[in-house]
Parts: C-alpha cells; structure tokens; sequence
C-alpha cells in the first residue's frame, strides 16, 4: 500500500481560531463580571460628591454637578415619561438594566435598575439624569440634599 500525506495547511485557520477563543473568552469575562456587578454595584456618597461604583458604567461626579434639589423617588409604574425607554450602551437584562438609556421623555439618563417601584432620579448639569435602585431611598435623597447643598 502507498501513503501519500496531504500537503500541511497553512497556519492561518489555527490563528484565526486562537482569535475567536480569545474573543469568546473576553465575552465569558465581561458577562461574568456583569452577573457580579448585578449584585454588587452601590452608590457612595463622599464629601465631594457621589461614587457610582459597579459595572462598567462606574464614575464620580462632584455634587456641583446634580441638582439636589429636583432629586426625588418615583415610581416607575407611575411615571411612565421616567422609564428607561432604549438603550443607547449598556446592559439589559430582566431585573437588571445598567448603563445609558433613554427615557420615554427623551432624556438621556444613566441607570442603575433592579426594581421600577423605588427608583431615585437625579437631574444633573451634564446633560444627563441617572436612575438609581437604591435600598433606602428617601434617606438616600434627605442625604444628598443635606451634602449637595
């Protein structure tokens, strides 16, 4: 019997497929660390202003740059003109929204939702109002009207 071998292939199909694990590993991580930041994120507030930490949409922004006197709680079954309308970049997921959105009313607003029935709005002067679930949030407006003014 005669044995021919076929000839090698090129490296290129094993470089492209190192690429699409390495892509689907970024993936897996980004996910994973969504899935954490769903249970984790939280909202500090500093001498200087508030902390949003969690998720990739974390940031600082100085109390100069919220109007602390317009924050309230809504309820966003009651007010639907508030309710996080399209995402422009951000996460979705049932029960857990984080990101930019746009509201119903046009507004751009970054959110940080787990539950629509206690929801702190906050207007601020950079173009955009954020939407935050927090677990006590009529202490959490008295505080920051007491630490923005």
């Amino acid at each position: 019997m005669d044995v021919f071998p076929i000839s090698p292939a090129s490296p290129r199909p094993l470089w492209i497929l190192v690429c699409v694990c390495v892509l689907l590993l970024i993936i897996l991580g980004a996910l994973s660390y969504t899935a954490w930041s769903s249970r984790n994120s939280r909202v500090e507030l500093g001498s200087d202003g508030i902390r949003l930490a969690g998720d990739f949409w974390a940031r600082r922004i100085p109390y100069r740059d919220l109007d602390v006197t317009a924050a309230r709680v809504l309820d966003l079954t009651r007010s639907p003109r508030y309710t996080p309308a399209r995402r422009t970049l951000g996460t979705g997921l049932p029960g857990y929204a984080s990101g930019w959105f746009r509201l119903r009313s046009g507004e751009k607003a970054l959110v940080y939702l787990t539950r629509r029935d206690r929801v702190v709005y906050v207007p601020t002067s950079l173009g955009y109002s954020l939407l935050l679930s927090i677990e006590e949030p009529r202490r959490f407006v008295e505080r920051l009207g007491q630490l923005g003014s």
